[in-house]
């Protein structure tokens, strides 16, 4: 998860893509503001503890990405994503996990939220996201 160089041309021609990154554990948030600042085009939009923090901060933060932790105490992060699914649909909701397998309810409201491995993620992986998925 530590960036070595930074990754690819400005994703928009007006702004950075702003990131929220919502985990209960600060190694991961850590790592993510590192990936995050190794792609060029990216920026921390901020960053939260949990689901209730997660939901609050995209309020006050108006992201244009969510990092979303699958398993966090209180509300979860498919509960997350659910919501913001229905308040805020044009931010792109990626679910992470350390785990090989997760069962992730087949819904429509989840249909466009992809599922990632904390391993996995780094600057290609975000960037190739943000393409993917991205407004």
């Amino acid at each position: 998860m530590t960036p070595h160089t930074t990754i690819g041309p400005h994703p928009s021609a007006t702004r950075p893509v702003r990131v929220l990154a919502v985990d209960d554990q600060a190694v991961f948030r850590r790592a993510a503001r590192d990936v995050i600042a190794a792609t060029a085009g990216f920026e921390l939009a901020g960053e939260a503890g949990c689901g209730d923090e997660g939901l609050e901060a995209v309020e006050r933060l108006a992201p244009d990405l969510v990092l979303l932790d699958v398993r966090m105490p209180g509300i979860d992060g498919i509960e997350v994503a659910r919501r913001l699914s229905r308040t805020h649909p044009q931010v792109v909701v990626v679910l992470i996990s350390i785990e090989e397998r997760i069962d992730v309810p087949s819904a429509a409201a989840l249909e466009r939220t992809p599922l990632v491995r904390k391993q996995e993620f780094g600057p290609r992986l975000l960037r190739r996201l943000w393409e993917q998925y991205g407004r």
